[in-house]
């Protein structure tokens, strides 16, 4: 058997609802966080994002059948809906924002007792307590999940989320709370939670154990990225092994707000060849001129590299975040694009092969294939 070294992960917090701000890590195998047992039925949750998923040639390729380069095979969907839900409870919740931070974003674990077979990169629905202004039950909303489909403690009986909590002033001065994000961040443990899903087949792992996977977030948009990276470094499988290139780029306000930054930097540590990050913290770092860095900054720095890996075949892009970082990132691919000599898309739109577009109210998820002319 091989020998764990302990290392410890440091939430930015303490107000933690079930652990400490220090948890207990085991390598390497993967993180482990200390259970809190309550004595109950189990639980899951996640944020619901949206996807485009874009493939563009230069030409139009002749008609073949299509074939899913993700890992579909045996994915289930809407085994709980909304007339049915599981009732799960929480096992764990705590804050991983720094007290400084514009916001709270909080960690959460639900028990399923295995009873939500999820892989990385679906959602799961949550239907808040009580009842609307109409006196209706509060319909669900849906969250990405941030954790393997092993779980946070490796027993494929929990589903973890990564959540901020809503809060701003309307236009009449008045406070406003999003109803499901403070029903989720105020849970204590052993709280009953009604999950639905799982659901989405949008942005599962390639099949490809050997692709390179670039992921860009801003804030909780890390939560699908949380998931496939815990399966590619803190875990072992018989039928899976990643030996390509992971690298995530992260999009936050203040260093205070970065999420997940000690488990990122224990990937690295584990796997310096197959796992890079970059951090884009925009209120604190600029570029060369002056600039401030947000997610497409930071990639400009390294368009070259970027634009050599956009055009291999085993290359896969996923973005989830703001709505607002899409005009960014589309932004930066097309100038990469034009110094390759290939024209901004809206030039070769009759060319599109398909073109899927998806929004929900708060985050937006693109998943892009580049076919090479």
């Amino acid at each position: 058997m091989a020998t764990a070294v302990t290392a410890a992960v440091s939430f930015p917090s303490s107000k933690s609802t079930s652990l400490p701000t220090r948890t207990s890590v085991v390598f390497p195998e993967k993180i482990s966080f200390k259970k809190v047992h309550v004595g109950y039925r189990n639980v899951s949750g996640a944020v619901r994002v949206a996807p485009i998923r874009a493939q563009v040639a230069t030409e139009a390729p002749a008609k073949v059948e299509k074939e899913s380069k993700k890992q579909e095979e045996g994915v289930v969907v809407n085994k709980f809906k909304p007339k049915n839900p599981y009732t799960g409870r929480c096992l764990l919740n705590t804050k991983i924002t720094g007290d400084d931070a514009p916001g709270e974003t909080w960690h959460m674990v639900f028990s399923t007792e295995g009873e939500i077979p999820y892989r990385e990169g679906q959602s799961v629905g949550v239907i808040p307590e009580g009842v609307d202004k109409n006196g209706k039950p509060h319909k669900l909303r849906l969250y990405s999940i941030a954790s393997s489909a092993l779980g946070d403690f490796g027993d494929s009986k929990t589903v973890s989320l990564c959540v901020k909590r809503l809060v701003y002033t309307n236009e009449n001065g008045e406070l406003v709370k999003g109803v499901c994000s403070n029903f989720l961040c105020d849970l204590k443990p052993g709280a009953e939670v009604l999950l639905t899903g799982p659901v989405g087949k949008e942005m599962l792992m390639p099949k490809d154990p050997n692709a390179t996977v670039i992921m860009l977030a801003t804030g909780t948009g890390i939560a699908p990225f949380r998931s496939f990276l815990w399966k590619m470094f803190f875990e072992k499988h018989e039928d899976y092994k990643f030996n390509g290139l992971a690298w995530l780029f992260l999009g936050v306000p203040t260093g205070s707000s970065l999420l997940y930054k000690e488990e990122f930097e224990k990937m690295k540590e584990k796997a310096p060849d197959n796992f890079r990050v970059d951090y884009a913290v925009s209120r604190e770092q600029t570029n060369e001129i002056g600039e401030k860095m947000y997610i497409q900054t930071r990639m400009a720095q390294y368009a070259e590299e970027l634009w050599e890996l956009l055009k291999k075949d085993n290359t896969f892009v996923y973005m989830c975040g703001l709505k607002g970082m899409e005009k960014g990132i589309d932004e930066i691919m097309v100038s990469l694009a034009a110094k390759d000599g290939i024209l901004p898309i809206t030039h070769f739109s009759r060319h599109m092969i398909k073109l899927h577009l998806v929004m929900n109210s708060y985050v937006l998820m693109i998943f892009v294939v580049i076919i090479r002319h």
